[in-house]
């Protein structure tokens, strides 16, 4: 079997350099690139065109959410792992729905992320214990959507970025959409979510865990 290259992106050095040192304990494992922003991360993936991109999803600039659908678009055959902290169901269902396949919480990395990506070598899905169960429990409400599943991961991400204190001009940079484009975006969620006024759109975005207050 040919060498695998991976790409790690983290915006802690020392979580990179963590994961750098576990994952190059397997034989023909080679990390690639390291990123530290989700633009950084979409840049080296095209750049390095790696077979396993480890994507935290907390990274500034663009959450791993975005990243992955960037990487996905250009680069079908990445698999990709999400690396996070955070065990929701509605953000498994929404990288899950990108087409991501490896999902792992940061607490079972060290026992669970070599596992993970030999899985997604062979192109299977890989859910860690504590994602498993999410996806389980979803399963057995009938899969009933939870509030923030009103929105798009694009939409999610505007919301993250203009509750986050970005105006509409610096969304748009950093989207690289046109500003009339995040203006649109922005009027139609704030139809959907029923809003009166961003306060209420700042506040939807901390009651979902989408920004921290």
């Amino acid at each position: 079997m040919k060498g695998v290259r991976i790409l790690v992106a983290d915006d802690h050095e020392i979580v990179r350099h963590g994961l750098r040192r576990l994952l190059e304990t397997q034989t023909d494992w080679q990390v690639c690139g390291e990123a530290g922003s989700g633009t950084e991360a979409v840049e080296k993936a095209r750049q390095l065109k790696p077979d396993v991109a480890i994507l935290d999803y907390s990274m500034p600039e663009l959450n791993g959410a975005e990243v992955a659908r960037q990487i996905l678009s250009s680069l079908p055959n990445t698999e990709i792992v999400i690396l996070t902290m955070h065990d929701s169901e509605q953000l498994l269902r929404e990288v899950l729905g990108i087409g991501v396949r490896g999902y792992v919480l940061k607490s079972d990395a060290m026992s669970e992320l070599v596992t993970a990506v030999r899985s997604l070598i062979e192109h299977k899905r890989y859910l860690s214990p504590a994602a498993s169960g999410l996806a389980v429990e979803g399963f057995l409400r009938g899969g009933e959507p939870e509030p923030a599943d009103r929105l798009t991961p694009r939409e999610r991400e505007i919301v993250r970025l203009l509750a986050g204190g970005k105006s509409n001009k610096e969304v748009a940079a950093i989207l690289d959409i046109s500003v009339k484009t995040v203006e649109a975006h922005r009027a139609n969620i704030m139809h959907k979510l029923s809003l009166s006024a961003f306060s209420d759109m700042v506040h939807y975005a901390i009651r979902n865990k989408i920004v921290e207050a």
